[in-house]
């Protein structure tokens, strides 16, 4: 144990948002001055949380640095944002290393300096370029050890948030079982050394008894007189006496395989158990959070942890193999067997090798998904990593991967048969053969694809209302390689999330509609790639939210996700929709009422729209967004103030966005409500912009001012009147005819042609006013550019629709980028 001193007084500090933390934790050396007292089976629980990842020699020497920096700032260590803090603290803490260590001067000390050095030199070389993974890395090390702490203080466990991507207590209990594996392995070992030194003691006997009753036969044979009667008893006695050692050695020969056979097969027993739980719990949890990350979950993946918990496997298994065909080869040279006595190794051989064959076809993973909406020529990117590669010295021969894309029924005969035909594929991938490298900083064995691009895709006939778009593929990888000198050959492979393969844009959000109900509502141990067909309201909520939570910045409030529940199931009138069940065809197939497109596509493109138009001011608060038109009306009415304003989402117009303001009717107050704005608006001039531009709009719902809510968003503007080859420099303002100008009277022009809605709102319970916007340019003619851009507008969306009525038979050449959770719908039908 280490000593544990305190010098230094620092001030307070707290964990995460937990009051209770204060209290808790006196100061930072608190926490590890009360690992030390813990009794000796939870100080090897906390022991056990520090590997090589994260030595516990750094924990010990810098325990007042360490927690000091992790409580002292309570940061977001999922936001990305936070990268330049998170660099600086790994900076410090690589410089305290080495400081702590260049103080190290006596002869005691020298191994744990060199030890200091090497984890600094480790930690520059893993975490220079991710360093919020150190960060992560230091605050569950932490919280691991607290946990630990509470449960010998009998704290409830509750009290602390558990270690992200893992169950409570997982990371100490399976280190701690791999340590009694380890202790076991180590038992055996011993046993069979010490079986080996018997029967090569029984060997010489055996061959010395040989000799003397070779001597006695020849004694018997020659003719009897005194000499050779004594010399013949002398020698009987001897050879009795080495017999009955031998028959000692025997017992105590057969003992210790009985031993070594009960021993080596509860290793094995106790290996299968623990395996079960690396492979088929965190390993299977893993790939399910990797998928949800796909819907924009948070993924704070602990691979390196797992890969550590296969490795040591690995090298357990091996080792543990490695004694039971060592005691198989000694019981072949000694065949002295009893009879009725069944021989338990042949059946731990098939066992252990099967256990290492488990172990590392299932650890042959894809560390980097593919894109699940893939685009034909366009280029991709994906990882693949072998956990135990290093360990089984695998990349002394490294070994090659070959991607391929097959269909659905193609991945259900794979995973019958373990084997595909080959030149089975359904398409044709570039650059899709590669080698693994290991990188021994990481002590990771894997290989990027970096420039795969899909050329074509073989389709599957079409049933019903099936397209194009709800059809499945996966990529396989593929790979072959050998461990112990060629001893054991092992054929990999894996699969892919399932992909979409789309020809153009215009595919996009129907696709994207596939991949994120696959995502959402995939079941562990599921038929490729069977999905249900309704499920419940609950838990497509969540799914929305985590997708507008990782597209906006902020996720969706209750009253958000009722409206998107009365939309979605078209019954404004629904009280209890929870657990109602909601098809894939109300999702994503049937059309909205009295609109032409779907629930999924009215939400996709609000996404698209906000995540980039509206990020920052719905992030703020300041859209309302997702009310009903009716209820937008009603709220500005109750405030009977005049120019207040809210802002909405159209139902009635593809991602666009309108405001609806209380202005001065004919015989009372009237809700107004400005023709929607889209994206292609907002490329223009930006929605707070045009908000500043129209002067009759004041406050924001309630009684915000326009200024205090958006002015920090304004574009200043430019001082220049001039640019550099002397023209004037015009600029756009919006402009609403009989409502006043910018600023400044503007002449209103009745007789200019307006953007009208495409149809009336759904629901409307009063004949509200839709008012049509224009952007004027203050130099230009404001007529020439509105005609110019209506007719532009009018033109482009024909020539798209006309397009998109083809697109199953296309192939667009164009490369474009997509995001991996949202792109935008590639048109605004009229």
């Amino acid at each position: 144990m280490f000593e544990v001193k305190n010098e230094n007084n620092f001030p307070s500090c707290r964990y995460g948002d937990n009051s209770s933390e204060s209290s808790d934790i006196q100061s930072p050396m608190a926490l590890w001055a009360r690992a030390q007292s813990l009794p000796p089976e939870a100080l090897q629980q906390v022991r056990a949380i520090y590997t090589d990842r994260f030595p516990i020699e750094v924990r010990h020497f810098l325990a007042s640095w360490i927690e000091e920096k992790m409580w002292s700032m309570d940061i977001d260590i999922d936001n990305p944002q936070n990268e330049q803090y998170a660099s600086s603290i790994v900076g410090d803490l690589i410089q305290q290393l080495e400081t702590k260590a260049n103080s190290m001067n006596s002869e005691e000390l020298v191994i744990t300096k060199y030890k200091l050095m090497d984890s600094a030199n480790l930690f520059k070389q893993r975490y220079a370029r991710c360093p919020l993974d150190l960060f992560r890395l230091m605050r569950h090390c932490l919280n691991a050890e607290l946990q630990v702490i509470r449960q010998v203080e009998n704290v409830p466990v509750g009290s602390v948030p558990p270690a992200a991507g893992l169950m409570p207590d997982s990371v100490a209990e399976i280190a701690q079982q791999i340590d009694v594996l380890r202790h076991r392995t180590s038992e055996t070992g011993k046993l069979l050394r010490q079986m080996e030194q018997e029967q090569e003691g029984f060997a010489l006997h055996y061959h010395e008894c040989t000799k003397l009753n070779a001597h006695l036969q020849h004694l018997q044979s020659q003719q009897p007189n005194q000499q050779n009667v004594e010399l013949e008893k002398a020698v009987s006695r001897q050879k009795n006496s080495l017999e009955q050692t031998l028959n000692q050695k025997v017992s105590s020969l057969l003992g210790l395989r009985f031993q070594l056979g009960d021993k080596l097969s509860e290793t094995v027993t106790h290996l299968v158990t623990l395996q079960c739980r690396v492979l088929d719990e965190e390993l299977i949890r893993w790939k399910r959070e990797q998928q949800l990350a796909g819907n924009g979950a948070q993924f704070n993946s602990n691979l390196d942890n797992i890969q550590d918990w296969c490795e040591s496997l690995a090298e357990i298994i091996w080792h543990n193999r490695q004694q039971i065909k060592e005691v198989e080869r000694l019981k072949q040279k000694l065949a002295i067997e009893p009879p009725g006595v069944v021989d338990v190794l042949p059946n731990l051989n098939i066992q252990i090798t099967q256990l290492l064959s488990s172990l590392v076809t299932s650890t042959f993973i894809i560390e980097k998904q593919p894109p699940q909406v893939m685009k034909t020529n366009t280029r991709f990117t994906s990882t693949v990593r072998l956990l135990v590669g290093g360990k089984l010295n695998v990349h002394m021969t490294p070994p090659q991967v070959k991607v391929t894309i097959i269909s659905e029924a193609q991945a259900n005969a794979l995973l019958k048969n373990d084997k595909i035909g080959k030149g089975e594929a359904s398409g044709e991938i570039l650059n899709n053969t590669g080698t693994m490298e290991y990188h021994q900083a990481t002590r990771q064995l894997s290989v990027s694809f970096r420039n795969m691009q899909l050329k074509k895709i073989k389709r599957a006939e079409k049933k019903g209302t099936e397209s194009v778009m709800d059809e499945k593929f996966s990529l396989l990888f593929q790979s072959q390689f050998s461990v112990g000198g060629g001893e054991l050959v092992f054929q990999v492979w894996t699969l892919s999330l399932p992909v979409v393969v789309i020809v153009h844009g215009n595919q996009e959000p129907h696709a994207w509609a596939t991949v994120t109900w696959d995502n959402a509502f995939a079941e562990p141990g599921r038929v490729p790639f069977a999905v249900p067909d309704k499920v419940p309201w609950c838990q497509v909520a969540e799914a929305l939210n985590m997708k507008f939570r990782y597209a906006t910045g902020r996720p969706l409030t209750e009253e958000n996700l009722r409206f998107l529940a009365e939309k979605a199931f078209r019954n404004p009138n629904m009280t209890d929709f929870q657990n109602q069940m909601l098809t894939w065809s109300q999702f994503c197939k049937e059309p909205l009422q009295e609109r032409s497109f779907t629930f999924w596509e009215w939400f996709y493109a609000v996404v698209k729209l906000t995540r980039e138009h509206l990020r920052q001011p719905w992030t703020d608060g300041l859209i309302l967004g997702f009310i009903r038109k009716k209820q937008a009306e009603d709220m500005l009415i109750a405030t009977g103030v005049t120019s207040t304003f809210l802002l909405r989402f159209s139902d009635s117009e593809l991602g666009g966005i309108t405001i609806a303001w209380l202005g001065d009717g004919d015989v009372c107050p009237q809700v107004f409500m400005l023709q929607p704005f889209t994206s292609k608006d907002f490329a223009i001039r930006s929605l707070p912009d045009r908000i500043a531009d129209l002067q009759h709009l004041v406050h924001l719902y309630p009684d915000i001012p326009k200024d205090q809510a958006f002015g920090k968003y304004y574009t200043p503007l430019e001082n220049q009147p001039t640019s550099n080859n002397g023209y004037v420099k015009p600029f756009l303002v919006t402009h609403v005819p009989g409502w006043g100008g910018p600023g400044q009277s503007t002449p209103s022009y009745p007789n200019t042609p307006m953007f009208q809605a495409p149809s009336p709102e759904a629901g409307s319970a009063r004949d509200t006013p839709s008012v049509a916007s224009h952007v004027s340019d203050s130099v230009s003619s404001e007529l020439e550019w509105i005609l110019s851009y209506a007719g532009a507008g009018a033109q482009g969306a024909t020539g798209e629709i006309e397009y998109a009525s083809n697109m199953e038979f296309l192939d667009d050449p164009l490369d474009f980028n997509f995001d991996p959770y949202l792109n935008p719908p590639p048109f605004r039908p009229n």
